[in-house]
């Protein structure tokens, strides 16, 4: 099991190349759906509608779409692989 320092240091190594690949700390549109895992931006919009989306979504004042933090989305994908390590899979990884 993953300390919280660990998921912190991963999520701010994520954040950082969610950042440089993307340009901008704000993610939408296929850009989002693709760093959460969804197979298109449509499964994304239905996760939306349903409110099963993982981080925290929001609407800004004119303009389309909803957004997420690159922040918030690398912290939940940390929280992913560090919590949910078993000891096959670190086997695997070394």
């Amino acid at each position: 099991m993953a300390t919280e320092k660990e998921v912190e240091l991963l999520a701010a190594h994520l954040e950082e190349k969610i950042m440089t690949l993307h340009g901008t700390a704000l993610l939408t549109g296929k850009s989002l759906s693709n760093c959460l895992g969804y197979r298109s931006t449509e499964a994304l919009r239905q996760a939306i509608v349903r409110k099963t989306v993982p981080v925290k979504v929001f609407s800004i004042k004119s303009r389309r779409g909803k957004f997420a933090l690159a922040k918030d989305v690398a912290f939940w994908l940390a929280k992913q692989r560090l919590m949910n390590e078993t000891p096959e899979n670190n086997e695997v990884n070394q």
